[in-house]
């Protein structure tokens, strides 16, 4: 008898993680591999923010923090949702995590009971229907496709609502596709939410200032303030102040929610690092100068993946508003031979033969929820992009 708890069968490994190891192995065998699977921007965590994490070091703030997060932070983190987001959360109503990942976690043990259903747009971040899914939860997918620029419609989501339904999980912009949803979007969405009182809103707005094209971030719970008392909404700084290893998340929520997630907290890993929350504290009230900075390579490095994937056979892409991934349609490779004889049937062959023809690590659009896609990550230095561009296009023109 196994000694492993069968909710584990429930879930499997992060697809991503799972690549991005992979093609770790074949680059340290000596494979010329390049790794467009990991979502991790390549910039340095500005040097403010880590003067920070030394100093507190040196004045030997090193030390267990309150399971809820340090006061400095939570004052920070409700300062930063009401300036950039009109949300007005008190220091009571912030919850502190080891990364957003931890934050969702946690809420979601905190809240569903077996049979709840949660709503999940595909394509999906990979982690949103196991983490529901280990809990008890059921997760329901509603298809977002690419003609529809990868965004819930208010009619789908008003078929998908039933009475078990606790949560709709929105992110946006979204990880895979880039896609963000406009005030007016929200509303309409809020329009149907207003009439489910039962449902819950998980807000992933973790990639809110990568944006492009005067394109303007909104969130749930601002534009539609009645849902305000029961949304979650959820950011951190792994993205925006290229802090991924760093490790701190933070949500803002009703205050029985998130002592619930605080509890949970406290029962699993006590504290975020200190060391990292007034890194964290830094980052929220400091210079953000890079942010910009930052978003002009990355607005390059999309204008140039977006028009290379268009010029690949078979392919079509979109142009994704935010964050740094593109979701390209593999339709035109479906049915095609590889040169050694292999037929692509679904994007994890395309992916796999990409790994193997041309040493490009991707994702397969199957582990986000939808196909047949693929996910590439822009994150990496914009001459490596137009290379692995320069493959796959090899990699396309090769099918037959």
């Amino acid at each position: 008898m196994s000694i492993l708890a069968q909710r584990l069968g429930r879930i499997s490994p992060s697809p991503t993680m799972a690549v991005t190891k992979l093609a770790g192995e074949m680059k340290a065998a000596g494979k010329d591999i390049i790794g467009l699977a990991v979502g991790e921007p390549d910039f340095d965590t500005p040097q403010h923010i880590r003067d920070a994490a030394v100093q507190a070091m040196a004045e030997g703030k090193t030390r267990y923090s309150p399971f809820s997060g340090l006061p400095e932070l939570r004052v920070a983190v409700a300062e930063k949702f009401k300036r950039e987001n009109n949300l007005n959360y008190t220091p009571s109503q912030i919850a502190i995590g080891s990364g957003g990942k931890q934050i969702i976690f946690n809420a979601f043990t905190a809240t569903i009971d077996e049979g709840d259903e949660i709503i999940v747009p595909a394509p999906y971040w990979v982690s949103y229907p196991d983490i529901a899914a280990l809990n008890g939860g059921v997760p329901v997918f509603i298809d977002c496709l690419q003609e529809n620029s990868f965004k819930l419609s208010p009619a789908d989501l008003e078929a998908a609502i039933t009475p078990k339904t606790k949560w709709l999980v929105l992110n946006s912009p979204s990880n895979p596709t880039g896609a963000a949803y406009t005030a007016d979007e929200l509303k309409a969405l809020g329009e149907v939410l207003l009439r489910h009182p039962h449902v819950w809103v998980f807000t992933d707005d973790i990639y809110e200032h990568i944006v492009y094209d005067d394109f303007k971030f909104a969130t749930i719970a601002e534009v539609v303030p009645e849902l305000f008392d029961r949304t979650l909404t959820l950011n951190g700084v792994s993205k925006s102040f290229c802090m991924t290893g760093w490790r701190i998340g933070f949500a803002g929520g009703p205050v029985e929610l998130i002592d619930a997630i605080n509890m949970v907290t406290s029962q699993s890993t006590s504290c975020a690092s200190t060391i990292s929350q007034w890194a964290a504290v830094a980052a929220l009230n400091g210079n953000q100068d890079h942010i910009e900075q930052n978003n002009k390579i990355f607005k390059e490095r999309r204008d140039l993946v977006v028009s290379m994937m268009n010029q690949a056979n078979g392919i079509t892409c979109t142009r994704p508003e935010g964050a740094y991934y593109v979701y390209p349609s593999i339709e035109g490779c479906i049915g095609k031979t590889t040169p050694d004889g292999d037929v692509i049937k679904t994007d994890g062959d395309f992916v796999k033969y990409l790994l193997a023809s041309e040493g490009v690590a991707a994702v397969h659009g199957e582990a986000f929820g939808l196909s047949p896609h693929f996910r590439i990550s822009y994150a990496a230095a914009t001459e490596v992009m137009e290379e692995a561009c320069r493959r796959i296009q090899r990699a396309c023109a090769a099918l037959r």
